[in-house]
């Protein structure tokens, strides 16, 4: 039987994207080009792989299965088929795409970076913010590492914990909550709450142990990022509540003190992820080394 292994990666974009148009712009062809592409891979499989639904196109039942399976197999192809080369740092020119929370940004950024131009001053590094909807971007090749508290479910991606840091309560200079020499779940509950959200969530994980109580609290407000919702709790008697690692180096110069939470709750965890792929990319393997150093670092014990 003789397979063109140019449909795998065909294959692969289409199901990716969802669209002949989208596929082709990844793979830098034409339409009519992956048009034809989709055509033989109908008539290699039996199937139709991607069906019209209104302006939209819609994976097949066999699509969705066997979508995994050709992340996998284009994954061992070009495994087998790309030369393994001895990294030159001094030479390598080469940019990485990191999308970190924002904290581990400011944390683990610097220390990041300050490596990287010691040993591959050709290197760029170009952080992204995050998104405040699930993105593919590992799987689509625009981000090389991830670095936040959420463990990948997706079986091509790698994750692997390098840190955690504690959840604490952040107030300003002279807040009621300061004057107590302990600070109770029911005073915390009481007071009125900004939680940090890219989605917008009002409520987390804080709110099931609260409950866990037969507590409440009042959440007025959520905030994209800890330095917005930092700026809220300068000048109010509102309440924020971050992990410690965050607040080491920007509360005290904004006027805030920061509280031991008075719940039970585990530390949050930090992973660093990325795509299968790059497995065996010797220059990823060695911004991992380096990108797991600097968060590792920043984490709490």
């Amino acid at each position: 039987m003789q397979l063109d292994l140019n449909l795998l990666t065909a294959l692969d974009a289409l199901l990716e994207e969802g669209s002949v148009a989208g596929a082709a712009a990844r793979l830098h062809v034409t339409s009519p080009a992956m048009s034809r592409s989709l055509g033989r891979i109908r008539h290699t499989t039996g199937d139709q792989i991607l069906v019209r639904t209104g302006r939209t196109m819609t994976p097949t039942p066999y699509a969705l299965a066997v979508r995994a399976q050709v992340h996998e197999l284009l994954h061992q192809v070009q495994g087998v088929l790309a030369p393994s080369r001895a990294l030159d740092l001094a030479m390598l020119e080469r940019t990485f795409t990191l999308r970190w929370h924002d904290s581990l940004v400011a944390l683990g950024g610097p220390a990041l970076l300050a490596a990287v131009r010691v040993q591959a001053p050709g290197v760029r590094l170009c952080f992204v913010a995050e998104s405040s909807v699930d993105t593919p971007g590992l799987r689509r090749g625009e981000v090389d590492l991830e670095a936040n508290a959420n463990r990948p479910s997706a079986p091509d991606i790698r994750a692997e914990n390098v840190g955690q840091t504690r959840l604490v309560v952040v107030v300003r200079r002279g807040h009621p909550l300061t004057h107590d020499s302990t600070l109770t779940a029911e005073r915390y509950a009481a007071a009125e709450h900004v939680t940090v959200s890219r989605r917008g969530n009002f409520g987390n994980a804080l709110d099931d142990a609260l409950a866990r109580l037969g507590l409440t609290r009042r959440v007025v407000a959520t905030a994209p990022t800890e330095a917005a919702a930092f700026a809220f709790a300068r000048d109010s008697d509102l309440v924020i509540s971050v992990p410690e690692a965050v607040t080491r180096s920007t509360v005290a110069d904004l006027g805030l003190v920061v509280l031991p939470l008075p719940l039970e709750l585990p530390s949050a965890p930090v992973y660093l992820s990325w795509h299968q792929r790059y497995d065996n990319d010797n220059a990823h393997a060695w911004l991992r080394g380096l990108a797991r150093d600097a968060l590792t670092a920043c984490g709490a014990p």
